[in-house]
């Protein structure tokens, strides 16, 4: 068919082939066509723009870009990969080396969780990016060990012990210099500015840095053990992992009412996690404590579930009791002494069930097992204790008031001695009591 010369006219065809465009003046003068196929349903109109180039270069623009794309995602990939194995290894190193220091407390049992762990080393907040979640964890690390350090710093203060000074300055000054490698770490993987060729010299760095500070420090806290009363420690979980945890060694007998309390403190963001979850076979949610994701703090019986007032998520410490009644499933929370929420059907006339496993720090979907990280408890947590009924709010009252009228719980009461730890979970003195004292 005869093309007519009329500038920027495109001929229509009912096949899907060419599209022609007319470039020059508008007149019946010399002119120039450039054709260019397009699809059945495309817009023939718009194939090809006045000045624009043709076919075959912009295929080549779009082919390179995608080239382009492709490395850029290939080189993002490598680095993720890369902080993803500095955040295992450092977490093993701190695992392994607390283990190491503590030789009081049982590194078996546990059904190999610390092993598994290692292999499946999920860590972090899921919500962030890798090169920021390996920052924010490394950070808690470091935090935990300077708050050892004050609490030793205190303790020396007390005994006069200038040779324990002295030491805690040289490692105060080991963990400003480990923050200042770690902080310019992270910001050159950010960046992407790291070099392949320094990458295990400078994890080895970091990690013989934090062994070492463990080492020393768990060496000074073991000489506060022996002159502090057994119900005065408390447990950490600076990391959200699935292998570190507590175990308490004696199970819940058969209970028709409960009261649980305890000293907490955190400030992981989304949910604390869950403090403590007990299981028995063939129910594994018999009684949890867990705070996940954006949700208020919940507590579980023979999964059933009532939300909680609690407004503890700041890191400062808070106690928190929990009373239960199998009558009408009647329940009271408190916080920092003060009733803050009841309500009723709660599991109403099931009793909780005996020869259970009670673990803290991480939520069982098997019995004493299945831990999932991003259900795992992240902060502090002291004086967990378990009572056999409902306690009154004066009872809570002078607990939660570190009152020398408080008493133990009578099901499970707060003792080193009770207390089983996993994964590298940390132990030293409480602080909260001496607080408000």
């Amino acid at each position: 068919t005869a093309l007519q010369p009329s500038a920027g006219r495109c001929a229509l065809s009912s096949r899907p082939s060419l599209c022609c465009t007319g470039h020059g003046a508008p007149s019946f003068g010399q002119t120039r066509f450039i054709c260019t196929s397009v699809p059945l349903d495309g817009d023939m109109c718009a194939a090809t723009a006045p000045g624009g180039g043709s076919a075959e270069e912009l295929k080549s623009t779009v082919l390179q870009l995608r080239e382009t794309v492709l490395q850029q995602k290939e080189t993002i990939m490598n680095q993720k990969d890369t902080i993803r194995e500095l955040t295992a290894k450092l977490g093993r190193c701190e695992s392994q080396s607390v283990l190491d220091a503590l030789p009081g407390e049982s590194k078996g049992g546990g059904g190999g969780r610390k092993q598994g762990g290692f292999s499946k080393n999920t860590m972090g907040d899921l919500s962030r990016s890798p090169a920021a979640e390996t920052l924010s964890q490394l950070g808690q690390t470091l935090q935990s060990l300077k708050t050892r350090l004050e609490n030793l710093e205190q303790f020396s203060r007390m005994n006069s012990s200038g040779q324990s000074t002295n030491l805690k300055d040289i490692l105060q000054n080991k963990i400003d210099d480990l923050e200042k490698e770690v902080l310019s770490r992270v910001n050159s993987l950010e960046e992407g500015k790291y070099n392949p060729k320094n990458e295990s010299e400078e994890r080895g760095k970091i990690e013989s840095t934090l062994t070492s500070l463990h080492q020393r420090i768990s060496d000074l806290e073991k000489g506060q053990k022996d002159n502090r009363p057994p119900d005065r420690f408390q447990l950490t979980f600076p990391l959200r992992t699935n292998y570190m945890y507590a175990k308490v060694k004696k199970s819940l007998p058969e209970m028709y009412a409960f009261s649980i309390c305890m000293w907490i403190k955190s400030s992981a963001s989304p949910g604390m996690g869950t403090p403590f979850s007990y299981a028995v076979p063939g129910q594994a949610n018999e009684l949890v404590l867990i705070e996940w994701g954006n949700n208020p703090m919940e507590i579980l019986i023979n999964d059933k579930v009532a939300k909680l007032p609690f407004v503890i998520n700041d890191g400062k410490w808070h106690h928190i009791c929990v009373t239960w009644t199998t009558r009408d499933g009647v329940w009271e929370a408190y916080q920092d002494g003060t009733q803050t929420g009841s309500g009723e059907n709660l599991a109403p006339y099931h009793p909780i069930k005996p020869q259970g496993v009670l673990v803290l720090g991480q939520e069982q979907d098997t019995l004493g097992g299945g831990f999932d990280a991003t259900q795992a408890f992240v902060g502090e947590l002291a004086h967990f204790n378990v009572w056999d009924r409902r306690l009154s709010p004066g009872e809570v009252y002078a607990l939660a008031t570190c009152s020398s009228k408080a008493q133990a719980g009578n099901v499970i009461s707060w003792a080193e001695t009770n207390i089983d730890i996993y994964g590298g979970a940390t132990k030293w003195t409480f602080e909260a009591c001496r607080q408000l004292n």
